[in-house]
């Protein structure tokens, strides 16, 4: 068996389309989606990730506003900066880009974002709301995840998915939208993580295994079933003195191994990746036409 290959690219831009008659109706009711973006450092990634939504935002035809402070502003200057966005009525979106310089100011800067404009989905008003399937921004990776799962035809309901990872970001709102009682649920979920004791024999037995633990190759062919679906989220630099740039992209599975064996498979990158930014930017035009106050929009 060789696996088909999920095209993120191709369901981002799918999406994209979509999305585009969505904010041209609002932009006919006088709603001009915006989002803002609040950059603390010159992390290169992290403006890297910063100028890709920048070009998402103006592709879709969205406004966006950015304020980039140095790595050395105090935690105060970061706040106003957040509340200056939390008061713009152009900005019906806020993105802090994580990691801040000092990851101590983390949650409290997050906190400071107004859970109407989360569209990251990681205000604890926000996480508390999705736990109790009340209308909320859903996190935009795990979202997107659901998205490509739902595009493939790969039905959720009944299923068993094991997902490799508990972070806030992933693994843990992936796991609660997938057990949920929903279109893209009613799965059963195992979440294993860094102190589960034997990984492979959770991912053996999944029809749907879910790589997100930021380890490279963490996942091998000999750790799935015949005919299962791998989803990898997993962005990791790998030295290569081949390549152009002295590094190669790779993800937590063992990709060339894995399509022999699964029956789909995102590869990286171009899998999970575009989704996370096209989730990103619906979430926005979500929020623009009121979804989070209004009874939610999701699918």
């Amino acid at each position: 068996m060789t696996a088909k290959i999920i095209d993120g690219k191709a369901i981002a831009r799918t999406m994209r389309e979509e999305m585009a008659e969505e904010i041209a109706r609002l932009k006919q009711r006088g709603i001009h989606p915006g989002l803002g973006v609040l950059l603390v450092g010159d992390d290169p990634a992290s403006c890297s990730y910063v100028s890709a939504k920048e070009k998402a935002c103006g592709e879709a035809g969205i406004h966006s506003r950015q304020i980039h402070l140095p790595a050395s502003a105090p935690y105060d200057e970061i706040l106003a900066a957040t509340h200056d966005l939390n008061s713009d009525a152009a900005i019906h979106g806020v993105l802090v880009q994580l990691p801040l310089p000092d990851p101590k100011m983390e949650r409290g800067v997050l906190q400071a974002v107004s859970p109407d404009k989360d569209v990251d989905g990681l205000h604890p008003v926000s996480a508390g709301r999705l736990m109790l399937g009340l209308p909320a921004p859903w996190p935009c990776t795990p979202h997107g995840i659901l998205q490509l799962l739902k595009r493939s035809r790969v039905k959720t309901a009944g299923a068993h998915v094991v997902i490799v990872g508990r972070s806030s970001l992933v693994g843990r709102p992936l796991a609660n939208l997938l057990s949920m009682k929903s279109e893209q649920g009613n799965a059963t979920v195992t979440l294993c993580h860094s102190c589960t004791k034997d990984i492979a024999y959770h991912t053996r037995q999944a029809d749907i295994v879910i790589a997100a633990a930021g380890r490279p190759k963490l996942i091998t062919a000999d750790m799935i079933r015949e005919g299962a679906v791998v989803i990898d989220v997993g962005v990791n630099r790998v030295e290569d003195a081949s390549a152009k740039k002295g590094y190669r992209l790779c993800g937590d599975t063992d990709f060339e191994g894995l399509r022999e064996k699964a029956s789909l498979i995102t590869p990286v990158p171009g899998g999970v990746g575009p989704m996370t930014i096209t989730m990103l930017i619906y979430n926005t035009v979500q929020s623009a036409a009121g979804a989070w106050s209004g009874g939610g929009a999701h699918g």
